[in-house]
């Protein structure tokens, strides 16, 4: 037929084993010349596996691969895809921080190229030429280190980009494949949509996205078919526009969930367990609040808002100017707060970086796990390994973590299950105060439940949970009460009965046009 097109990636009956267990079995792919193509699945699904195959990371153990209609012979050798016409964008963004804009975006060409010397102002004009294309905004001189963090994301997107297009703009003789694993996990919300626009303007270019994301809005937002893997088989492809959510979801975990039911107790006699009392910060202004006992406090805004900034300054992560802390009977001045101080007072955090700020991913999960107990593990002749093993083996078992084995590399776990870990090694204290930022960024449908879970018996058992989010699904979901920030400041509270989806949303957006208030103390 005139003016077919072949997919621009078909791969075919592709399987992986590790030590004996199937990662994937028989996979099927097929991405459409300028399209954007959902990959979809739980952790441990076999995405990751599938995603380092096409990169030449593993090689399969059956399995067949066309590239625009091309046969290409598996397994890939280690940076063959770039030859393909395929380029990769990773969670962690492979940016270098230290250096410039400019040295960042060309130096994968550098690496290629056979020049005696650079003419800077040549480069420059270079770089500049592949950002203003897709209308990113960057000064070439500026360093990494202090771009914001969706910027990165938009930064390390155009590098990869720029070989599938050509540098000139006129586009490839062959249509591209760029491929997006979870670039939005730590990008707040509001700065997703930048990101989404930058990925239409690919994909109108000619070349094709391949997403992955655990996020069915925005799989909604930005695809067009998604594929879904379960325990390594493909398990349907459809159409994005004409499948609701139950049904993707279905597909995902093999069974309709049951609506999660949480308990959210009265708390109009529970005692104010802490206060904030007159926070002043970079992005804190005057900002003053109670927490009860037992409630789930969300925070929430629109990005720069501040909300984000409180947990860490509750856990004396971040300076602040002025203000105190009251928790119990003790006052803390937290511009002398540090997080070692925090702990001893009860009070533990989950940031929102797990990978950077809240764990050792080259250390087993025991090590991690038992972190914050080593204490209790003394003895004469230094730590019990055996006690460490016996209660890290508990701790997995009762949160669910998988696979239950303390002697593995945490980095072997996938999100989730990363995260349950991490939940499970503070829930271990017994914290009066649990600080939370983003807890189900880039986990799945399953394990989301299952955190939602934890949190709401945590706060049952008597814990003041903080949880700072852009998700107001998830904030629905588990919050007594939700505060609204704008410029620094509370300007609305929601209480039991209006805490809905939508209503968090509505009231992010108007925060944009009112002052601060000051918010109830949850009577």
């Amino acid at each position: 037929m005139n003016g077919y097109r072949p997919p621009v990636l078909s791969v075919r009956g592709v399987s992986k084993t590790f030590g004996g267990v199937r990662a994937l079995r028989s996979a099927a792919l097929e991405v459409l010349p300028g399209e954007v193509h959902g990959l979809l699945g739980e952790n441990g699904s076999g995405k990751s596996t599938l995603i380092k195959i096409l990169a030449g990371f593993h090689a399969p153990d059956e399995g067949t691969l066309e590239v625009n209609g091309r046969e290409v012979p598996l397994p890939l050798s280690p940076g063959q895809f770039r030859q393909l016409g395929m380029s990769f964008v990773h969670q962690d963004l492979a940016l270098i921080p230290s250096v410039s804009v400019l040295e960042n975006l060309r130096i994968t060409d550098w690496g290629r190229e056979t020049k005696w010397r650079l003419s800077w102002r040549q480069e420059r004009r270079q770089a500049l030429r592949s950002l203003r294309r897709f209308e990113v905004t960057l000064n070439p001189e500026s360093s990494v280190s202090d771009l914001r963090p969706v910027d990165r994301a938009l930064l390390a997107i155009v590098r990869a980009i720029d070989p599938i297009l050509g540098v000139d703009g006129t586009g490839a003789s062959t249509p591209g494949l760029l491929v997006l694993d979870e670039p939005t996990v730590f990008l707040p919300r509001s700065d997703i949509d930048r990101l989404f626009n930058l990925v239409r303007q690919i994909a109108v270019a000619g070349s094709s996205v391949l997403f992955v994301s655990h996020d069915l809005s925005e799989v909604r937002a930005i695809t067009d078919r998604v594929t879904v893997l379960r325990d390594g088989r493909v398990h349907g492809t459809i159409g994005t526009a004409g499948a609701s959510d139950d049904e993707i979801v279905e597909m995902i975990v093999g069974r309709r969930l049951a609506k999660l039911e949480l308990k959210h107790p009265t708390l109009g006699d529970a005692d104010v367990a802490l206060r904030l009392l007159d926070i002043h910060a970079d992005n804190l202004h005057a900002l003053s609040m109670d927490v009860r006992r037992g409630e789930v406090l969300g925070l929430t805004g629109l990005g720069g808002s501040g909300f984000e900034d409180v947990p860490y300054v509750m856990f004396g992560a971040q300076t602040v100017s002025s203000g105190h802390l009251q928790l119990g009977e003790r006052r803390y001045d937290l511009r002398r707060m540090n997080p070692t101080a925090a702990i001893s007072a009860g009070i533990a955090l989950l940031p929102g970086d797990r990978q950077r700020d809240a764990s050792v991913g080259s250390l087993s999960i025991l090590d991690n796990v038992t972190l914050q107990a080593l204490a209790g593990f003394r003895t004469w002749y230094g730590l019990s390994r055996r006690a460490m093993r016996s209660k890290s083996r508990r701790l997995l078992q009762e949160y669910d973590v998988r696979p239950n084995d303390p002697s593995l590399d945490y980095s072997a776990l996938s999100g989730g299950n990363q995260q349950k870990a991490l939940l499970a090694k503070w829930l271990q204290t017994k914290p009066s105060l649990l600080l939370l930022h983003e807890p189900t960024q880039g986990v799945d449908v399953g394990s989301r439940q299952q955190i939602f879970k934890m949190v709401r018996e945590a706060a049952t058992e008597g814990a003041s949970v903080l949880c700072a989010s852009s998700d107001a699904e998830q904030l629905a979901a588990i919050c007594d009460r939700v505060l609204i920030f704008g410029r620094g400041h509370v300007v609305q509270e929601l209480r039991m009965g209006e805490i809905t989806k939508d209503r968090i949303t509505e009231q992010c957006y108007n925060s944009l046009t009112r002052t601060s208030t000051r918010p109830g103390d949850g009577d």
